[in-house]
Protein backbone atom coordinates (compact mmCIF):
# COMPACT_ATOMS: atom_id res chain seq x y z
CA UNK A 1 0.00 0.00 0.00
CA UNK A 2 1.38 3.47 -0.82
CA UNK A 3 -1.13 6.69 0.84
CA UNK A 4 -3.78 4.10 1.01
CA UNK A 5 -3.49 3.10 -2.43
CA UNK A 6 -2.76 0.25 -3.76
CA UNK A 7 0.08 0.70 -6.27
CA UNK A 8 0.11 -1.27 -9.32
CA UNK A 9 1.76 1.17 -11.65
CA UNK A 10 5.92 0.66 -10.80
CA UNK A 11 6.54 0.77 -14.44
CA UNK A 12 5.37 4.50 -14.47
CA UNK A 13 7.78 5.31 -11.81
CA UNK A 14 8.47 3.90 -8.09
CA UNK A 15 8.42 5.22 -4.47
CA UNK A 16 11.71 6.79 -3.69
CA UNK A 17 14.08 4.50 -1.44
CA UNK A 18 14.43 6.25 2.38
CA UNK A 19 18.15 5.44 2.15
CA UNK A 20 17.79 7.40 -0.90
CA UNK A 21 15.89 10.54 0.40
CA UNK A 22 18.47 10.23 3.11
CA UNK A 23 21.23 10.64 0.88
CA UNK A 24 19.81 13.66 -1.02
CA UNK A 25 19.38 15.63 2.23
CA UNK A 26 23.00 17.02 2.83
CA UNK A 27 23.37 18.26 -0.44
CA UNK A 28 19.81 20.16 -0.14
CA UNK A 29 21.10 21.82 2.74
CA UNK A 30 24.93 22.34 3.89
CA UNK A 31 26.98 20.78 1.26
CA UNK A 32 24.87 23.44 -1.60
CA UNK A 33 28.22 24.45 -3.62
CA UNK A 34 28.52 24.13 -6.99
CA UNK A 35 30.70 21.25 -7.97
CA UNK A 36 32.16 23.19 -11.21
CA UNK A 37 33.79 25.72 -8.52
CA UNK A 38 37.16 25.79 -7.92
CA UNK A 39 37.20 26.34 -3.84
CA UNK A 40 37.64 23.59 -1.16
CA UNK A 41 34.01 23.44 -0.65
CA UNK A 42 33.05 23.02 -3.99
CA UNK A 43 35.94 20.09 -4.79
CA UNK A 44 34.17 18.42 -1.48
CA UNK A 45 31.02 18.30 -3.94
CA UNK A 46 32.59 17.21 -6.63
CA UNK A 47 34.43 14.41 -4.97
CA UNK A 48 30.74 12.76 -3.93
CA UNK A 49 29.48 13.27 -7.37
CA UNK A 50 33.26 11.04 -8.81
CA UNK A 51 32.35 8.78 -6.04
CA UNK A 52 28.90 8.12 -7.69
CA UNK A 53 30.48 8.25 -10.85
CA UNK A 54 32.27 4.97 -9.67
CA UNK A 55 29.74 3.02 -8.08
CA UNK A 56 27.29 3.41 -11.37
CA UNK A 57 30.48 2.27 -13.61
CA UNK A 58 31.00 -0.66 -11.20
CA UNK A 59 26.96 -1.62 -11.27
CA UNK A 60 27.09 -1.32 -15.00
CA UNK A 61 30.42 -3.41 -15.46
CA UNK A 62 32.14 -0.01 -17.62
CA UNK A 63 34.64 2.75 -17.19
CA UNK A 64 34.00 5.86 -14.74
CA UNK A 65 34.63 7.91 -17.73
CA UNK A 66 32.11 6.62 -19.57
CA UNK A 67 28.89 7.42 -17.65
CA UNK A 68 27.67 10.54 -18.13
CA UNK A 69 24.92 11.95 -15.65
CA UNK A 70 21.40 13.29 -17.07
CA UNK A 71 18.66 14.92 -16.20
CA UNK A 72 16.55 11.59 -17.05
CA UNK A 73 16.08 8.53 -19.40
CA UNK A 74 14.40 11.00 -21.89
CA UNK A 75 17.24 13.00 -22.21
CA UNK A 76 19.92 10.15 -22.21
CA UNK A 77 17.99 8.21 -25.24
CA UNK A 78 17.42 11.92 -27.41
CA UNK A 79 21.12 12.53 -26.84
CA UNK A 80 22.25 9.07 -28.03
CA UNK A 81 20.07 9.16 -31.08
CA UNK A 82 20.28 12.86 -32.13
CA UNK A 83 23.70 13.07 -30.97
CA UNK A 84 24.97 10.06 -33.30
CA UNK A 85 22.88 11.43 -35.87
CA UNK A 86 24.72 15.09 -35.85
CA UNK A 87 27.97 13.78 -35.07
CA UNK A 88 28.03 10.74 -37.86
CA UNK A 89 25.16 11.78 -40.34
CA UNK A 90 23.46 8.41 -41.81
CA UNK A 91 20.02 7.09 -40.59
CA UNK A 92 18.84 5.72 -36.72
CA UNK A 93 17.00 2.32 -36.60
CA UNK A 94 14.37 1.17 -34.00
CA UNK A 95 11.89 -1.76 -33.41
CA UNK A 96 7.97 -0.28 -33.52
CA UNK A 97 7.72 -0.94 -29.95
CA UNK A 98 10.50 1.03 -28.27
CA UNK A 99 9.39 4.01 -26.24
CA UNK A 100 8.51 7.82 -27.59
CA UNK A 101 11.74 9.18 -26.67
CA UNK A 102 12.91 6.82 -28.78
CA UNK A 103 10.96 6.22 -31.32
CA UNK A 104 9.73 10.14 -31.82
CA UNK A 105 13.81 10.70 -32.06
CA UNK A 106 14.43 8.37 -35.01
CA UNK A 107 10.88 9.16 -36.68
CA UNK A 108 11.81 12.97 -36.47
CA UNK A 109 15.16 12.48 -38.50
CA UNK A 110 13.41 10.19 -41.08
CA UNK A 111 14.94 7.09 -39.41
CA UNK A 112 13.67 3.20 -40.24
CA UNK A 113 11.23 1.57 -38.15
CA UNK A 114 11.55 -2.02 -38.29
CA UNK A 115 8.23 -4.64 -36.95
CA UNK A 116 8.74 -7.48 -33.99
CA UNK A 117 7.11 -10.64 -33.52
CA UNK A 118 3.42 -11.26 -31.08
CA UNK A 119 6.08 -11.33 -27.95
CA UNK A 120 6.91 -7.44 -28.69
CA UNK A 121 10.94 -8.95 -30.08
CA UNK A 122 12.44 -7.22 -33.23
CA UNK A 123 12.32 -9.55 -35.81
CA UNK A 124 15.69 -10.49 -36.63
CA UNK A 125 15.02 -11.08 -40.05
CA UNK A 126 13.29 -7.61 -40.67
CA UNK A 127 16.40 -6.09 -38.78
CA UNK A 128 19.39 -7.72 -41.00
CA UNK A 129 17.19 -6.96 -44.13
CA UNK A 130 16.76 -2.75 -43.27
CA UNK A 131 20.29 -2.89 -42.26
CA UNK A 132 21.77 -4.11 -45.72
CA UNK A 133 19.04 -2.61 -47.74
CA UNK A 134 19.34 1.03 -46.42
CA UNK A 135 19.54 3.93 -48.85
CA UNK A 136 21.74 5.78 -46.18
CA UNK A 137 24.35 4.26 -43.85
CA UNK A 138 23.08 3.33 -40.28
CA UNK A 139 24.59 5.22 -38.10
CA UNK A 140 22.80 4.29 -34.37
CA UNK A 141 20.28 1.53 -34.02
CA UNK A 142 18.31 1.39 -30.90
CA UNK A 143 16.40 -1.68 -29.22
CA UNK A 144 15.06 -0.97 -25.46
CA UNK A 145 16.18 -4.03 -23.06
CA UNK A 146 12.75 -4.18 -21.88
CA UNK A 147 9.91 -3.08 -23.32
CA UNK A 148 7.68 -0.49 -20.72
CA UNK A 149 4.39 -1.64 -21.55
CA UNK A 150 4.17 -5.37 -21.84
CA UNK A 151 7.87 -6.69 -20.15
CA UNK A 152 9.17 -8.43 -22.65
CA UNK A 153 13.14 -8.68 -22.29
CA UNK A 154 15.08 -8.39 -25.49
CA UNK A 155 17.38 -10.86 -26.63
CA UNK A 156 20.83 -7.89 -27.03
CA UNK A 157 23.53 -10.54 -27.66
CA UNK A 158 21.28 -11.53 -31.14
CA UNK A 159 20.55 -8.02 -31.70
CA UNK A 160 24.16 -7.09 -31.55
CA UNK A 161 25.24 -9.89 -34.00
CA UNK A 162 23.43 -8.95 -36.09
CA UNK A 163 24.25 -5.42 -36.24
CA UNK A 164 28.06 -6.34 -36.22
CA UNK A 165 27.74 -8.51 -39.12
CA UNK A 166 25.60 -5.95 -41.05
CA UNK A 167 26.15 -2.87 -40.40
CA UNK A 168 29.76 -2.98 -38.48
CA UNK A 169 29.70 0.77 -37.74
CA UNK A 170 26.34 1.40 -36.37
CA UNK A 171 25.99 2.07 -32.57
CA UNK A 172 23.69 0.49 -30.62
CA UNK A 173 21.96 1.64 -27.90
CA UNK A 174 19.76 0.05 -25.58
CA UNK A 175 17.16 2.09 -23.49
CA UNK A 176 17.28 0.12 -20.21
CA UNK A 177 14.52 2.44 -18.20
CA UNK A 178 12.99 -0.63 -17.46
CA UNK A 179 15.63 -3.07 -16.97
CA UNK A 180 17.53 -1.77 -14.04
CA UNK A 181 15.09 -3.54 -11.44
CA UNK A 182 14.82 -6.65 -12.97
CA UNK A 183 18.22 -7.50 -14.98
CA UNK A 184 21.90 -7.59 -14.40
CA UNK A 185 23.27 -4.57 -16.12
CA UNK A 186 27.00 -6.02 -16.07
CA UNK A 187 24.65 -8.71 -18.81
CA UNK A 188 24.01 -5.41 -20.86
CA UNK A 189 26.37 -3.38 -21.18
CA UNK A 190 28.96 -5.51 -23.33
CA UNK A 191 26.42 -5.84 -26.33
CA UNK A 192 25.90 -2.04 -26.69
CA UNK A 193 27.95 1.48 -27.21
CA UNK A 194 25.11 2.90 -25.42
CA UNK A 195 22.80 2.43 -22.86
CA UNK A 196 20.12 5.03 -20.98
CA UNK A 197 18.67 4.77 -17.54
CA UNK A 198 16.16 6.60 -15.32
CA UNK A 199 16.68 7.19 -11.70
CA UNK A 200 12.68 6.63 -10.82
CA UNK A 201 12.57 3.73 -12.25
CA UNK A 202 14.58 1.90 -8.80
CA UNK A 203 13.96 3.95 -6.17
CA UNK A 204 15.51 7.00 -6.58
CA UNK A 205 14.51 10.72 -7.71
CA UNK A 206 12.75 11.93 -11.05
CA UNK A 207 14.70 14.36 -12.84
CA UNK A 208 17.78 12.71 -12.84
CA UNK A 209 19.75 9.62 -15.13
CA UNK A 210 22.20 8.42 -16.81
CA UNK A 211 23.68 7.91 -20.45
CA UNK A 212 26.97 5.07 -20.77
CA UNK A 213 28.77 6.06 -23.60
CA UNK A 214 31.38 3.35 -24.39
CA UNK A 215 35.23 5.08 -25.18
CA UNK A 216 35.38 6.10 -28.82
CA UNK A 217 31.07 5.90 -29.00
CA UNK A 218 30.95 9.27 -31.46
CA UNK A 219 27.65 11.48 -30.78
CA UNK A 220 27.85 15.35 -30.48
CA UNK A 221 26.44 16.52 -27.28
CA UNK A 222 22.24 17.82 -27.22
CA UNK A 223 23.31 20.42 -24.35
CA UNK A 224 26.22 22.84 -24.90
CA UNK A 225 27.31 25.29 -22.29
CA UNK A 226 29.45 24.93 -19.18
CA UNK A 227 31.19 22.37 -20.45
CA UNK A 228 30.58 19.85 -17.30
CA UNK A 229 30.84 15.77 -18.15
CA UNK A 230 33.63 16.12 -20.09
CA UNK A 231 31.88 18.29 -22.55
CA UNK A 232 29.42 16.02 -23.26
CA UNK A 233 26.35 17.05 -21.34
CA UNK A 234 26.63 20.75 -19.88
CA UNK A 235 25.07 21.85 -17.34
CA UNK A 236 25.02 22.22 -13.35
CA UNK A 237 25.17 19.06 -11.93
CA UNK A 238 22.33 17.60 -9.82
CA UNK A 239 24.00 16.69 -7.26
CA UNK A 240 21.53 15.41 -4.69
CA UNK A 241 20.00 13.94 -7.68
CA UNK A 242 22.80 11.98 -8.72
CA UNK A 243 24.22 10.85 -5.05
CA UNK A 244 20.27 9.61 -4.35
CA UNK A 245 20.02 7.45 -7.89
CA UNK A 246 23.49 6.03 -7.02
CA UNK A 247 22.34 4.81 -3.22
CA UNK A 248 19.15 3.12 -5.15
CA UNK A 249 21.32 1.64 -8.15
CA UNK A 250 23.25 -0.13 -6.01
CA UNK A 251 20.75 -1.43 -3.44
CA UNK A 252 18.81 -2.83 -6.47
CA UNK A 253 21.91 -4.22 -7.80
CA UNK A 254 22.31 -5.91 -4.35
CA UNK A 255 18.47 -6.91 -3.82
CA UNK A 256 17.71 -7.87 -7.67
CA UNK A 257 17.69 -11.48 -7.73
CA UNK A 258 16.13 -11.39 -4.42
CA UNK A 259 13.25 -9.70 -5.87
CA UNK A 260 12.82 -11.18 -8.82
CA UNK A 261 11.81 -14.64 -7.00
CA UNK A 262 9.78 -12.73 -4.76
CA UNK A 263 7.86 -9.89 -7.25
CA UNK A 264 7.51 -13.28 -9.92
CA UNK A 265 5.39 -14.89 -7.33
CA UNK A 266 3.33 -12.07 -6.51
CA UNK A 267 2.90 -11.49 -10.16
CA UNK A 268 1.66 -15.25 -10.67
CA UNK A 269 -0.34 -15.30 -8.07
CA UNK A 270 -2.40 -11.88 -9.33
CA UNK A 271 -2.19 -13.19 -12.96
CA UNK A 272 -3.41 -16.34 -11.99
CA UNK A 273 -5.99 -15.01 -9.54
CA UNK A 274 -7.55 -13.13 -12.78
CA UNK A 275 -7.85 -15.35 -14.67
CA UNK A 276 -9.43 -18.17 -12.17
CA UNK A 277 -11.94 -15.20 -11.42
CA UNK A 278 -12.93 -14.09 -14.65
CA UNK A 279 -13.42 -16.04 -18.17
CA UNK A 280 -11.88 -14.46 -21.51
CA UNK A 281 -8.43 -12.63 -19.53
CA UNK A 282 -5.51 -13.71 -21.49
CA UNK A 283 -1.45 -12.76 -20.70
CA UNK A 284 -0.52 -10.69 -23.44
CA UNK A 285 3.34 -12.12 -22.91
CA UNK A 286 4.42 -15.52 -22.02
CA UNK A 287 6.05 -15.21 -18.31
CA UNK A 288 9.23 -16.94 -19.70
CA UNK A 289 9.77 -13.74 -21.98
CA UNK A 290 8.97 -10.84 -19.75
CA UNK A 291 10.20 -9.45 -16.48
CA UNK A 292 8.95 -10.70 -13.16
CA UNK A 293 7.43 -7.37 -12.63
CA UNK A 294 5.30 -7.35 -15.60
CA UNK A 295 0.96 -8.60 -15.24
CA UNK A 296 0.10 -7.17 -18.62
CA UNK A 297 -3.54 -8.57 -19.25
CA UNK A 298 -6.09 -8.37 -21.97
CA UNK A 299 -9.58 -8.46 -20.48
CA UNK A 300 -12.25 -9.23 -23.17
CA UNK A 301 -16.14 -7.47 -23.03
CA UNK A 302 -14.31 -4.15 -21.43
CA UNK A 303 -13.00 -0.73 -22.57
CA UNK A 304 -9.88 -0.27 -20.32
CA UNK A 305 -10.97 3.91 -19.96
CA UNK A 306 -14.04 2.59 -18.09
CA UNK A 307 -11.98 -0.24 -16.30
CA UNK A 308 -9.32 2.60 -15.26
CA UNK A 309 -11.98 4.68 -13.78
CA UNK A 310 -13.44 2.31 -11.68
CA UNK A 311 -9.92 1.00 -10.22
CA UNK A 312 -8.90 5.08 -9.33
CA UNK A 313 -12.11 4.85 -7.26
CA UNK A 314 -11.47 2.04 -5.43
CA UNK A 315 -7.71 3.44 -5.35
CA UNK A 316 -5.77 0.66 -7.22
CA UNK A 317 -3.76 2.48 -9.08
CA UNK A 318 -3.44 0.65 -12.89
CA UNK A 319 -2.47 2.07 -16.18
CA UNK A 320 -3.49 1.08 -19.39
CA UNK A 321 -2.18 0.20 -23.27
CA UNK A 322 -4.15 2.72 -24.76
CA UNK A 323 -5.57 6.03 -24.93
CA UNK A 324 -8.32 8.00 -25.75
CA UNK A 325 -7.43 10.44 -29.14
CA UNK A 326 -10.54 12.66 -30.39
CA UNK A 327 -13.41 10.37 -28.58
CA UNK A 328 -11.74 6.90 -29.95
CA UNK A 329 -10.41 4.54 -28.32
CA UNK A 330 -6.89 3.88 -30.34
CA UNK A 331 -4.73 0.62 -29.27
CA UNK A 332 -1.24 1.25 -28.01
CA UNK A 333 1.63 1.25 -30.82
CA UNK A 334 3.64 -1.51 -28.87
CA UNK A 335 -0.17 -3.86 -29.40
CA UNK A 336 -0.41 -2.36 -32.64
CA UNK A 337 2.92 -3.63 -33.56
CA UNK A 338 2.52 -6.91 -31.59
CA UNK A 339 -0.06 -8.05 -34.00
CA UNK A 340 -2.94 -7.61 -30.82
CA UNK A 341 -6.18 -7.10 -32.43
CA UNK A 342 -8.21 -4.29 -31.63
CA UNK A 343 -11.13 -5.66 -29.87
CA UNK A 344 -8.25 -7.48 -27.22
CA UNK A 345 -6.09 -3.95 -27.10
CA UNK A 346 -9.33 -2.26 -25.88
CA UNK A 347 -9.15 -4.31 -22.75
CA UNK A 348 -5.87 -4.41 -22.06
CA UNK A 349 -4.89 -3.58 -18.29
CA UNK A 350 -0.78 -3.12 -17.30
CA UNK A 351 -0.55 -3.92 -13.69
CA UNK A 352 3.16 -3.64 -12.68
CA UNK A 353 4.75 -4.33 -9.37
CA UNK A 354 7.92 -3.33 -7.53
CA UNK A 355 10.09 -3.15 -4.55
CA UNK A 356 7.05 -2.10 -2.35
CA UNK A 357 4.04 -4.94 -3.18
CA UNK A 358 3.46 -7.16 -0.88
CA UNK A 359 0.73 -10.17 -0.40
CA UNK A 360 -2.16 -7.76 0.50
CA UNK A 361 -1.69 -5.56 -2.46
CA UNK A 362 -2.53 -8.54 -4.52
CA UNK A 363 -5.01 -10.00 -3.30
CA UNK A 364 -6.96 -6.70 -2.46
CA UNK A 365 -6.09 -5.65 -6.47
CA UNK A 366 -7.32 -8.84 -7.53
CA UNK A 367 -10.80 -9.00 -5.97
CA UNK A 368 -11.17 -5.02 -6.84
CA UNK A 369 -10.63 -5.61 -10.73
CA UNK A 370 -13.04 -8.86 -10.42
CA UNK A 371 -15.56 -6.99 -9.08
CA UNK A 372 -14.96 -4.12 -11.70
CA UNK A 373 -14.90 -6.31 -14.39
CA UNK A 374 -17.97 -8.02 -13.81
CA UNK A 375 -19.46 -4.80 -12.88
CA UNK A 376 -18.63 -3.39 -16.54
CA UNK A 377 -19.58 -6.52 -18.32
CA UNK A 378 -23.17 -6.57 -16.48
CA UNK A 379 -23.52 -2.89 -17.12
CA UNK A 380 -23.81 -2.06 -13.62
CA UNK A 381 -21.30 0.16 -13.60
CA UNK A 382 -23.01 3.22 -15.81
Amino acid sequence: MQNGYTYLDHAATTPMRADAVAAMLPFLTEQFANPSGSHRFARQVRKSIDEARDDVADVLGCRPGEVIFTSGGTEADNTAIFGTLDRRGGVALCPAVEHHAVLHAVEARHGLVVGVDATGRVDHDALASALVTSTDPVSIVSVMAVNNEVGTITDLAGVAAIVRRNAPNASIHTDAVQAANWLDLRTITPHVDLLSLSAHKFGGPKGVGILMARAGSAFAPLLVGGGQERDRRSGTHNVAGIVAMTVALRATDHERSAENERIGRLRDCLVDGLQDGLDDVTETVDRAHKVAGSAHVCIGGIENEALLYLLDEAEVCASAASACASGAMEPSHVLAAMGVPNERARGALRLTLGRTSTEADVARATTVIIDAVRRLRTGRAA
